[in-house]
């Protein structure tokens, strides 16, 4: 009976230690939505020979600040995949979608992010359209003078255009990665 006695105080003294310790505040914030990261691409990736699901990687050039913190620090490394591709035809170029799904900070902490590379095209890479197979002669009047037209010939594109090309993002090149929701961070890189 002593013995179980002695287990009850300890477990309530415990308790009683437990519920007065302080644990260490963390700085919770969120990075919202529509924040741009520019990159730098790691490899070479194009329509070409990348299939949809093909890994991609990328690195941030610029520290990212927000509330005085340095968030998002330069080094950071991005991955994601390809999420969207479509093969050229007449008329358009090859396109693709890349996808980030993940950011990982120099000291090596990952963090589940959602954005896309970002273009002024719904962040399609590619999918222009191509140039006119051939062109018409079209001739513009420009004036009448003593019941005669004057007029110049101009060549016009024609309805036909030619085969799409694909498209490729080489290594190094300057991207800017768009984050589509926002991110909850706890963690922030000291000193980097």
């Amino acid at each position: 009976m002593r013995v179980f006695f002695t287990v009850l105080i300890l477990l309530i003294m415990n308790y009683t230690i437990a519920s007065e310790v302080q644990l260490r505040d963390y700085d919770e914030f969120d990075i919202p939505a529509g924040t741009h990261i520019p990159v730098i691409s790691l490899q070479e990736f194009s329509t070409a020979y990348c299939e949809e699901g093909d890994e991609v990687s990328f690195k941030a050039t610029n520290d990212i600040y927000l509330y005085n913190k340095n968030v998002i620090p330069a080094g950071t490394i991005l991955k994601g995949y390809i999420d969207d591709k479509h093969e050229p035809i007449i008329g358009t170029h090859a396109s693709m979608k890349v996808f980030i799904n993940k950011m990982y900070l120099p000291d090596g902490y990952e963090i589940p992010i959602k954005s896309y590379i970002y273009t002024s095209n719904n962040n399609l890479i590619g999918g222009g359209i191509t140039a006119p197979a051939k062109y018409i002669k079209m001739p513009h009047y420009q004036r009448w003078v003593m019941f005669r037209a004057y007029s110049t010939t101009q060549y016009v594109p024609g309805a036909q255009r030619k085969m799409g090309e694909h498209v490729t993002i080489s290594s190094g090149a300057d991207l800017i990665v768009v984050l589509t929701e926002p991110v909850h961070l706890t963690h922030s890189v000291m000193n980097f």
